[in-house]
């Protein structure tokens, strides 16, 4: 019996314990614009805090955005993030040269055992790959595959002509 509840409480502590964690960060130029890509894992309901920092040359570290703190006022007007399931997205808008540096994606989850969930990304301008849409080919090819294997069906019944 007692076996059992250890196991149980093992079990669940192992559960809660790996609930959240940031698996990814990207960064691309969308426009003149900075988009950080932050996403993670998370298995509960639980309120998500989040914070995006930025360091430029070991200086000190600057607020993007957050939803526990205050941004730099270089940012206060000029970040916006969106929340999608398990990803968060952080806009800045108008990135010029000034605004390189290393962006660091900072999430907690409330309740969560483990500490904050970190990722840091370094940002130069000129280095930055252009943001692309999401693409139907790359995201599920299944539906491109039955209407290529169906074409030679569909030219037998004289419904499509090559």
């Amino acid at each position: 019996m007692k076996s059992t509840i250890g196991v149980a409480v093992l079990v669940t502590v192992l559960h809660i314990a790996q609930c959240q964690n940031v698996r990814e960060l990207k960064a691309c130029l969308s426009g003149q614009n900075l988009r950080l890509d932050c996403r993670y894992d998370n298995k509960t309901d639980n309120p998500l805090s989040y914070e995006f920092r930025m360091t430029k040359d070991s200086r000190a570290t600057r607020m993007v955005a957050s939803n526990t703190g205050v941004p730099d006022a270089a940012f206060r007007n000029r970040a916006n993030v969106t929340i999608q399931r398990n990803l968060l997205y952080l806009h800045v808008y108008g990135f010029t040269a000034a605004d390189e540096g290393t962006y660091l994606c900072l999430l907690k989850i409330t309740n969560d055992l483990p500490g904050p969930q970190a990722l840091n990304v370094t940002v130069f301008k000129d280095k930055l790959a252009k943001c692309s849409g999401i693409s139907l080919l790359i995201q599920n090819t299944s539906w491109l595959l039955l209407l290529l294997l169906s074409l030679p069906l569909l030219q037998a019944v004289d419904f499509v002509s090559l």
